[in-house]
């Protein structure tokens, strides 16, 4: 395929859209939603690497499922193409990345850009570690069990730490009330009907209180940032955040700070809990996979731990696609579609693609270990401006929570037929949780070998795979 770009139609040019399904609406946002990676490779088959699918509110969206054409809509200029126009990020409110566009969104993720790359992220692995060990320490031995629910304790505890630096009674109630606000808030992503307030018991009146309360916990955050004396030398972000705005001389946005941590939560919490989920799904049906990374971990290597990260999050994406709206007519080829056309860049349907992976059906960790993957090819955090600004800190955490797993756990082998991808509102997860099933290793692996720190070399080494794709452009 040649080199594409999107463009503006010349003046009076008239729209020529790609082709797709006439299917009742209804029907087209049941497969979107529940069987995405085989409808949109029966429309590829049928239509090619560009066709148009009816959604509800968006009319006729158009999906490209070809690397160019991902390279075209990612680097488009931020005038023609925008992400900030979207059902996510009416529910996160303002000052989220995911409202932002142009010049504020720019401003924005490089306020928070340096929080996720290189030492900054080495804090983070004791914290990690130490969370992992906790929710792991209740596992039953000898008996099926799902891991998301561990997962999610392990990413949430996480981010309120790292992220929002909530400990003693701000962490545990934020614990608590997080999961039920952000469960509720993705209902109302699908069905934007409920995020009207109908009354205290609605879904629209309860996330209201939600909101709230999580408002007035965030601010005590800040009041005790405001007042630190040591706020320079913390590492969590939200202090970082107001360490910027301090040096700017700016006042502090409290709601615009508050919907961004908000955002970095959503972005990260059960998106990396159902890669975690999956991660066990997968091992058990490859054991060979599994044995090779069991030798690993007890020592300071990470290489094949970091190739099977990489293959799960093509294998098993959890967010399939990402998208933009053309604020003006827009060109792309030999296609063009009118403004406020919805474009879909199908990722999953990529990462599913013969033709830039070979036996892209199969499991197959080793294809990464001696290539890195291809920025347009591996795109599970999407790509350009605005790719996931925590796509660092998501493979650093995968890795450090699968290494301890692999240290204190044997994780048996199973021939059961692979779990279903189960759609949970923002991400992909396994049908049954991921189902393991373990026995507690007396003498952890690796106990000789390192610190829970994993040794410097293995944490750059880390960092470098997870940093494979540009994060800015």
């Amino acid at each position: 395929m040649p080199k594409l770009s999107v463009t503006p139609l010349a003046p009076g040019a008239t729209p020529n859209p790609p082709r797709g399904p006439r299917l009742p609406t209804a029907v087209s946002t049941a497969l979107f939603a529940f069987a995405r990676r085989p409808y949109f490779a029966a429309l590829q088959r049928r239509y090619g690497d560009v066709f148009s699918i009816p959604l509800p509110g968006l009319g006729r969206a158009v999906v490209v499922c070809h690397p160019e054409l991902l390279k075209a809509v990612f680097t488009a200029d931020p005038a023609v193409l925008h992400a900030g126009d979207n059902p996510l990020g009416a529910v996160l409110g303002r000052g989220s990345l995911f409202t932002l566009d142009e010049d504020e969104h720019l401003r924005e993720r490089r306020l928070l850009l340096p929080a996720f790359h290189g030492d900054r992220m080495r804090v983070y692995e004791g914290l990690i570690e130490e969370e992992s060990v906790r929710a792991m320490a209740s596992w039953p031995e000898g008996e099926e069990f799902a891991t998301l629910p561990a997962f999610n304790t392990i990413t949430l505890r996480v981010i309120l730490r790292a992220v929002f630096g909530a400990e003693g009674a701000e962490l545990h109630e934020l614990e608590r009330l997080l999961p039920k606000a952000t469960a509720l808030g993705q209902r109302m992503v699908a069905a934007p009907v409920l995020r009207r307030n109908f009354g205290p018991l609605s879904p629209g009146g309860r996330l209201l209180r939600m909101r709230a309360r999580y408002t007035v916990i965030v601010d005590r955050l800040i009041d005790e940032r405001l007042v630190d004396p040591e706020l320079r030398d913390r590492t969590d972000v939200l202090s970082m955040m107001l360490q910027a705005v301090q040096d700017d001389g700016a006042a502090v946005d409290r709601a615009a700070v508050a919907n961004e941590l908000l955002t970095l939560l959503v972005a990260g919490h059960e998106t990396t809990a159902s890669s975690l989920a999956y991660a066990v799904e997968r091992l058990r049906r490859h054991p060979l996979v599994l044995e090779r990374l069991e030798e690993e971990a007890a020592t300071d290597a990470s290489a094949y731990r970091t190739a099977t990260i990489l293959e799960l999050q093509r294998h098993r994406t959890v967010i399939g696609g990402t998208a933009r709206r053309a604020v003006v007519p827009v060109g792309l080829g030999e296609w063009s579609v009118p403004a406020r056309t919805m474009l879909f860049p199908a990722l999953a349907t990529i990462h599913d693609d013969t033709r830039f992976h070979a036996h892209a059906e199969g499991f197959d960790p080793e294809r990464y270990l001696d290539a890195k993957p291809g920025t347009y090819t591996w795109v599970p955090f999407g790509g350009g401006r605005r790719r996931c600004l925590g796509a660092a800190f998501a493979l650093f955490e995968l890795d450090i929570v699968l290494r301890t797993m692999l240290r204190h756990f044997d994780l048996e082998p199973t021939t059961d037929r692979p779990e279903r991808q189960s759609f949970r509102g923002l991400a992909y997860a396994p049908s049954r949780g991921g189902v393991a099933s373990v026995r507690r290793r007396q003498h952890p692996r690796g106990e000789a070998a390192a610190s829970t720190a994993g040794g410097a070399d293995a944490a750059d080494g880390r960092a470098a795979a997870a940093t494979g794709c540009p994060v800015a452009h």
